[in-house]
């Protein structure tokens, strides 16, 4: 099976617990000690490899949505040389060395999917999510490609409520699919920039907007302070016993500067672990 190398450290089943931690992702298929997930219409297995990753099959298409998938372009020694220096991260770096957040491909994807978790839990989300993926998406062997944007766009927002969108969610994925906003051009931007266009759309508030700054565009600053798995990280590491404001971990998460995405993962991993 042929080797993608990947910048060490990389921990593949660090790396890639997120896709197991809140029920199956159809998308992003753990399947038989791999992943899995549909590039160009092949599916593609992903393993763990001593210096990176075995992956089949591999092309430069392959290759591009790979690296990106697992992270890759993450600096984690630079990271890690800040995180030395703040003992709480100095100590989850110890325990969760080789964590790369995993990341959104697709622009549409990550925020259909920010969409579907909205104000539910994250295994309501996933499953949600997936019944989405399995109505209007195609399914390789084991896993399925999300659907595109044009396929969400033809759709009927009464057929996502069927799935168990609420109505407003429903209204809110099938306008992004039609609204004529150019959502590969948003990586051209700032990061204020980013945020001033998502959040004009309806039903992308500010929390979807970090997301998509961290979660698909990586960008190192990205810090979702409304998020309340992340608010209840930053209260259990650094509130002293007591729950934060978003308020407070907004104000927090500047002492981590220019580390905030990074920062961000390894407490919410963090925390999973103790829970």
């Amino acid at each position: 099976m042929p080797l993608l190398r990947l910048p060490e450290p990389y921990a593949f089943e660090l790396s890639t617990a997120r896709y197991r931690a809140f029920g199956t992702d159809v998308a992003n298929l753990w399947h038989d000690g791999g992943l899995h997930r549909v590039v160009g219409g092949r599916e593609v297995r992903i393993t763990d490899a001593p210096g990176g990753v075995d992956v089949d099959p591999l092309d430069t298409e392959i290759e591009q949505v790979v690296r990106k998938l697992l992270g890759a372009e993450f600096d984690l020694d630079e990271f890690y040389g800040f995180a030395a220096g703040e003992p709480v991260l100095a100590k989850l770096v110890e325990e969760l060395r080789g964590l790369r957040p995993p990341i959104a491909v697709e622009p549409f994807e990550s925020l259909v999917t920010s969409i579907t978790a909205q104000q539910v839990s994250l295994r309501a989300a996933f499953a949600i999510r997936n019944r989405l993926i399995e109505r209007f998406g195609v399914r390789a062997e084991q896993a399925y490609a999300f659907p595109t944007r044009e396929r969400i766009g033809i759709a009927q927002p009464d057929e996502l409520f069927e799935i168990g969108f609420s109505h407003r969610k429903a209204d809110y994925a099938v306008g992004l699919a039609r609204s004529d906003l150019d959502l590969e051009a948003l990586a051209l931007l700032s990061d204020e920039e980013v945020k001033a266009t998502l959040t004009a759309l309806p039903g992308i508030g500010e929390w979807t907007a970090d997301w998509f700054l961290a979660r698909h565009l990586a960008r190192p600053t990205a810090w979702p302070a409304g998020d309340l798995g992340l608010r209840k990280a930053v209260s259990r590491f650094y509130g002293e016993g007591r729950d934060l404001t978003t308020k407070e971990v907004r104000a927090i998460g500047e002492r981590f500067d220019p580390f905030e995405n990074l920062t961000a993962h390894y407490l919410l991993a963090g925390l999973m672990r103790e829970t």
